[in-house]
């Protein structure tokens, strides 16, 4: 049997990206990657509450920043976030925003291509999300 790879620590992916380890940044950290489902900052704030709301605004903007989590706005405005795999870009994939839980999931699917704009314009960014109802809330509705 092959040695089995376990997961790198939370304070292991923040010195990977250059974020400075802190009681408070590992505690998100440690929170998002054990979460079901991204989390909005308000949940986070409720379960970690020794945070204060601006320090939390701060690390989350910064994991978001480094690749560590996704920040994607919800059907209803509401950012929420999710602790990504690795650090990596963002925006190379499609998301799934659950209309119901207000959820929002990486696909592993890449983007479609931009398409083909007129004579002067430049793009500088794009954004493809599929709404619907994600798995556990089509589930509970049975």
């Amino acid at each position: 049997m092959g040695a089995r790879t376990l997961p790198p620590t939370s304070a292991a992916l923040l010195r990977a990206v250059g974020i400075k380890v802190t009681q408070p940044r590992l505690a998100v950290l440690d929170a998002l990657r054990a979460a079901a489902r991204p989390m909005s900052h308000a949940e986070l704030e409720a379960l970690l509450g020794e945070i204060d709301r601006v320090t939390l605004y701060r690390i989350l903007d910064a994991f978001a920043q480094h690749g560590l989590a996704s920040k994607a706005a919800d059907a209803r405005g509401v950012f929420r976030f999710a602790a990504t795999d690795a650090p990596r870009r963002h925006d190379d994939h499609v998301h799934f925003r659950c209309q119901a839980c207000g959820g929002v999931f990486c696909l592993e699917a890449p983007r479609p291509p931009a398409p083909k704009l007129p004579p002067g314009f430049k793009l500088d960014e794009a954004e493809f999300d599929l709404r619907g109802t994600c798995a556990a809330c089509a589930k509970g509705a049975r």
